[in-house]
């Protein structure tokens, strides 16, 4: 399809550009951007019958497609709650492009069977579904898998999110193996044997539900171990991710570490930057996640740290559980949000708007060219040759979120919250993905 977007803010945070003009796609690729000069930018642009789709942009944002590297659609294995088709509909839904699936699925992504079947069902999706492997075979910590044929097979990194890796020799060989493939390794940050009841921070969460919780010293110690094995290894280390940080002292020793290693990334999710564990006894099992959110101290800090370009990337850790499961007590309900359809909402109300931390430009840097740069996506940018993959969003539309969902689950805290910043379309291959 070929199409103009015109009258339309375009930010691209990767080379900077922010100013009213126009955007023409031709096929699935972006033909070129027309800004500044009005009058140059209306002749380029005025001969209607030459394209299928002309949209008004007034108003709106253009940016580059979303781009979220850690989601969790369940397939295979968990169907009912998620799977490859739902996920990409409710990313397309919050304006993302490209997203990267975790590999804690049954079977566990660990051999070529199971990776093909993932990536043959995510090719035929309308957005870039893309997929992790694991870093350890069946996500029992103890044998890491054949990396170098399940890179070489499309795994864009490896991680096996959800059950941290706690033998640090498992832990050496995966950074090794992964430096040799140049792919990323994730690492879910919770050592479990300081840990009694996950989910719930050991605090005021804790003693409000009577059980012991998660301390915060389940995620310091094992950042601090992995940064030590990654500086041990240097300069032969791979690009490492700390997941869903939670902690100050875990966003303080990323700091750190990133002086003098810049393989050491950090993501943070929306959950940890708006919510603090007072959620959790608001809202129950709905605001139950590992990490747990945490204290208004452990807020600031992430938000710091998004500031100052510690924490590089904004990741939904988009979690589909069925409302049967997150009605049981909260000692048994699972752990996990779903994220997708109001993460760029929560960036815009929370970062731009509440906290004044990021700019509009700031924000999209995180969600966009950061996370595809790193995974080494085609991705996250807007420039003539590019791929049209784009999202349209009013960055000042108030709404209210719905107990409604492309997502299959509907398990998040924010219902009925109202948020700023509202996708309007979705554009991913040149093709109108999501519009409303």
């Amino acid at each position: 399809m070929d199409m103009i977007i015109r009258n339309v803010r375009v930010i691209d945070p990767d080379s900077g550009l922010d100013d009213i003009g126009a955007v023409i796609i031709r096929g699935d690729r972006i033909e070129s951007i027309v800004t500044g000069d009005a009058r140059s930018a209306e002749g380029r642009v005025t001969a209607a019958d030459a394209y299928d789709n002309i949209i008004d942009g007034t108003g709106l944002v253009c940016a580059p497609g979303l781009v979220d590297v850690h989601v969790h659609f369940r397939d295979p294995g968990f169907t009912h709650k998620e799977d490859i088709e739902t996920g990409a509909r409710a990313a397309a839904a919050g304006g993302f492009t490209s997203v990267v699936m975790m590999a804690n699925t049954s079977p566990a992504i660990d051999n070529e069977d199971t990776l093909h079947y993932a990536l043959d069902k995510a090719a035929k999706q309308p957005i870039h579904v893309y997929t992790c492997a694991d870093i350890t075979m069946d996500l029992y910590g103890e044998e890491v898998t054949d990396m170098e044929h399940l890179a070489g097979l499309g795994a864009v990194g490896f991680t096996d999110d959800g059950i941290p890796i706690r033998d640090p020799g498992i832990c050496r060989q995966a950074m090794i193996r992964a430096a040799g493939v140049h792919k990323p390794l994730s690492f879910h940050e919770e050592d479990p044997a300081y840990i009694s009841n996950n989910g719930i921070n050991a605090g005021a969460a804790s003693e409000y539900y009577g059980v012991g919780g998660s301390p915060r010293q389940a995620e310091i110690s094992m950042i601090s171990r992995d940064i030590e094995i990654a500086r041990e290894l240097m300069p032969d280390v791979p690009d490492i991710v700390i997941q869903h940080i939670s902690t100050a002292e875990g966003v303080e020793l990323v700091r750190e570490a990133r002086k003098t290693d810049p393989h050491i990334h950090a993501e943070a999710t929306p959950h940890h930057f708006t919510l603090t564990e007072d959620a959790l006894i608001k809202y129950g099992s709905m605001a139950k996640m590992n990490p747990p959110l945490r204290t208004e101290a452990d807020r600031q800090a992430i938000i710091e740290g998004l500031r100052d370009g510690t924490i590089e990337l904004i990741s939904t850790d988009h979690a589909p559980h069925t409302i049967e499961e997150k009605s049981r007590p909260i000692t048994e309900a699972p752990s996990g949000i779903i994220g997708l359809e109001t993460s760029l909402a929560l960036g815009i109300t929370t970062l731009v708007h509440k906290e004044k931390a990021l700019t509009l430009n700031e924000l999209l840097r995180r969600m966009t060219v950061n996370p595809a740069r790193l995974y080494g996506l085609d991705a996250g940018r807007i420039y003539e040759g590019g791929p049209a993959d784009l999202v349209l969003f009013d960055p000042d539309d108030d709404w209210i979120v719905a107990d409604r969902f492309a997502s299959r689950s509907s398990n998040t805290p924010f219902v009925g919250w109202t948020l700023r910043g509202r996708v309007r379309m979705t554009v991913c291959r040149g093709e109108i993905v999501f519009s409303c």
